[in-house]
C-alpha cells in the first residue's frame, strides 16, 4: 500500500505535468508574435495618420471652415496642453500656470505686456510646428513602402483605400493594370479632393511625387505659403454663396450647425453665430469694410504672422485685464484660467502668494 508521503509526491508530479501541458497548449493557442497584433491595431489608425487632419494646432480656423475653439489654449500652452487636459487637480494646475507666468514675464516685473505675450505665442506656435514635423516623419514612412524618399499619388491612394477597408494587394494590382476600381461615391469624392491637394503640394518642377517636405505641406498646409493659399481658397469656395471669391458677414455665419429641434439646439446655434460674427467683425475683416478677401483670410490663417500674434496677445490680455492697465498680473491669469488653459481653478487667490 502506497504511503501518504508517496501519494502526495505522486499527486504533485501529476499536477506539475498537467500544468505544463496546459501552459504548452496556451502557448500554441496564442499568436506566435503578440507584436503583430499590436501592429495590426496600429494599422487601424492609418486613416487618421495619412489623411490631412481637419484640426491644425495653433491655426485659428479648422480646414472645414469652423473656428478653432481651442486656439487660445494652444498658443498659450503649446505642447504642454495635454498636461492640463489629463491633470484636473486644481493645485497642480495652479502651480503649472505660475511657472508659465514666470516664463512669459521675461523682464520679471510681475506682469505680462503685449510684446511679452506676442513672443510667447510665437514660441508656442513654433512648438506645434515642430510637433507636426516629427509626426510627419512617421506618417511619411507609412506611405513610402519602398523607402525611396518619394511617394507617388498611386502609392498614397493604395494606402488610403487600405485604411478604408479595401484589400491592399487587390487595389495595388488593379491600379498597376489600370483596371477600374469599385469605390463608393463618398470615398471617391474624398479621393478627388485629396488629389487636388496632392498636386498643390507638389512643388515645381512638378514630378507628381512628394518628398517628405512636400508631404508635410500636404498634411499641414500651415507649413507652406502656397498650401495656405490653397486652404483659404477651399474655405472661401465652401462659404462663398454668390461666387465673387469674397465673404460677407452673412456668408460667414450661414454655415449650418445642426437642426434646431429644441431650445438647447437653438442656443447652440445662437452661440455659434455670435462667435463667428465677433470673429468676422473684430479680427478677420482687417479694414472693417464688411467684406473678407482671400488676402485678409490668408493673413488671419497664417499662424506665424507676427502682426496677428501681437493682435492676439492684446486680445488675450483684454479678456482678463480687470484693472485695465493693459497688462496681466498673475492673479488675473489664475482667475481666468479656463480661457488660457481650458482648466478651471478653485480658490486661486487664497494660495497664490504662498506658492509663488
Amino acid at each position: 500500500m502506497m504511503s501518504r508521503q508517496a501519494f502526495l509526491c505522486s499527486l504533485g508530479s501529476l499536477y506539475l505535468s498537467l500544468l505544463f501541458i496546459f501552459l504548452l497548449m496556451d502557448v500554441y493557442a496564442r499568436p506566435a508574435n503578440n507584436s503583430v497584433l499590436k501592429e495590426k491595431a496600429a494599422d487601424g489608425k492609418d486613416e487618421n495618420e495619412i489623411l490631412p487632419p481637419d484640426h491644425l494646432n495653433g491655426v485659428k480656423m479648422e480646414m472645414d471652415g469652423h473656428l478653432n475653439k481651442e486656439f487660445h489654449q494652444e498658443v498659450f500652452l503649446g505642447k504642454d496642453m495635454e498636461e492640463f487636459e489629463e491633470d484636473s487637480e486644481p493645485r497642480k494646475n495652479r502651480k503649472k500656470l505660475m511657472v508659465i507666468f514666470s516664463k512669459v514675464d521675461i523682464n520679471n516685473d510681475k506682469k505680462i505686456g503685449a510684446k511679452e505675450m506676442q513672443r510667447w505665442i510665437m514660441e508656442k506656435t513654433d512648438e506645434h510646428f515642430q510637433e507636426a514635423v516629427e509626426e510627419n516623419k512617421m506618417h511619411f514612412r507609412a506611405v513610402d513602402p519602398d523607402g525611396d524618399g518619394h511617394v507617388s499619388w498611386d502609392e498614397y491612394k493604395i494606402k488610403f483605400l487600405a485604411s478604408k477597408g479595401f484589400n491592399e494587394k487587390e487595389i495595388a494590382e488593379k491600379i498597376k493594370n489600370n483596371e477600374e476600381l469599385k469605390i463608393d461615391e463618398e470615398t471617391q469624392e474624398v479621393l478627388d479632393n485629396l488629389k487636388d491637394r496632392w498636386y498643390q503640394a507638389d512643388n515645381p518642377p512638378p514630378d507628381l511625387l512628394l518628398n517628405e517636405e512636400e508631404f508635410l505641406s500636404f498634411l499641414h498646409p500651415e507649413h507652406s505659403r502656397g498650401m495656405l493659399k490653397f486652404m483659404v481658397k477651399e474655405i472661401i469656395r465652401d462659404l462663398d454663396q454668390d461666387g465673387d471669391k469674397k465673404l460677407t458677414l452673412s456668408e460667414f455665419i450661414s454655415l449650418p450647425v445642426g437642426t434646431v429641434e429644441n431650445q438647447q439646439a437653438q442656443d447652440i446655434d445662437d452661440d455659434w453665430v455670435k462667435d463667428r460674427r465677433k470673429e468676422f467683425e473684430e479680427v478677420i475683416d482687417a479694414n472693417h469694410d464688411g467684406i473678407v478677401t482671400m488676402e485678409e483670410l490668408e493673413e488671419y490663417m497664417d499662424p506665424m504672422n507676427e502682426y496677428n500674434a501681437l493682435n492676439e496677445a492684446k486680445q488675450m490680455i483684454a479678456v482678463a485685464d480687470e484693472n485695465q492697465n493693459h497688462h496681466l498680473e498673475l492673479e488675473e491669469i489664475l482667475k481666468y484660467s479656463e480661457y488660457f488653459t481650458g482648466s478651471k481653478l478653485m480658490d486661486y487667490a487664497r494660495n497664490v502668494h504662498e506658492e509663488f
